[in-house]
């Protein structure tokens, strides 16, 4: 089994809100990845004294721990758990009920000889590779599902949809998000790799529409996670027109983790 990671930060004066781990137990069978991507806070965004990264380490460290020790749990129980202990943490001291309050989207895969469970939540991306090259893409499409009038501004979007019932949801401070998650479970054997990507990794295929989600693929086993991350900033940084980019910020934090068996 190969492992590989990238994490890049958007902007080198800042602090990347990115998150990624992955761990294997000393007997080799079996492993877990954790990527995590942080929401960038906006101002006024709440009584929080936290950052994004305090939130995303905290956060997951407590999914990988969980994942590696507790396979009782299921990864829908071991998210929940994680984001209660992570809300506890700060608690006492912000208010977590404000709806910009620090979170994050989550992919979580776990797998032993015979099985890979998986779970996403919002929109970052897990690609499932088949020996027969065959990609699936496991998404959580709910933001995409919402109606652009929701999102003309973000205090529209937090008062509206954001962590609400006909809207999207991230892990915040309530572990019912965690029920929320897209999770499913699939034969290991007929897998051949697993990529996990944040937003400002897609963005290969779903803003500048260089490829498939199999092409994608095919770019991290040819250049490695980092050439994928590399392309993605050249094709940023030429989009002087912003034509793929339209508001989006001009560079986010992009991190890839590969897995092939």
């Amino acid at each position: 089994m190969r492992i590989q990671l990238a994490t890049v930060p958007g902007d080198p004066a800042r602090p990347n809100e990115d998150w990624a781990a992955t761990a294997m137990p000393a007997s080799g069978l079996g492993g877990l990845l954790v990527v995590l991507d942080g929401v960038t806070p906006l101002p006024g965004n709440g009584d929080c004294v936290h950052d994004v990264p305090w939130f995303t380490a905290r956060l997951g460290g407590a999914l990988t721990e969980l994942s590696a020790s507790r396979r009782d749990m299921t990864l829908t129980e071991i998210l929940a758990e994680s984001i209660r202990r992570t809300a506890d943490a700060h608690r006492d001291t912000c208010d977590l009920s404000h709806p910009r309050t620090p979170q994050a989207t989550v992919v979580l895969a776990r797998w032993d000889s015979a099985e890979l469970e998986y779970l996403v939540l919002s929109d970052s991306v897990l690609l499932l590779e088949s020996c027969d090259g065959t990609v699936r893409a496991v998404l959580d499409d709910r933001l995409d599902r919402v109606p652009r009038s929701a999102l003309v501004s973000d205090a529209v979007a937090d008062s509206l949809v954001r962590n609400k019932e006909g809207g999207f949801f991230t892990a915040a401070a309530d572990p019912s998000a965690a029920a929320r998650a897209v999770t499913g479970r699939e034969p290991l054997a007929p897998l051949r790799s697993a990529l996990a990507l944040t937003d400002g990794a897609t963005r290969w295929v779903e803003k500048f529409g260089e490829g498939s989600w199999g092409d994608c693929v095919a770019l991290v086993r040819k250049a490695g996670p980092e050439g994928l991350v590399e392309r993605v900033r050249e094709l940023e940084a030429g989009d002087v027109g912003r034509v793929f980019l339209g508001g989006s910020k001009r560079h986010d934090d992009a991190t890839v983790v590969a897995v092939e068996w």
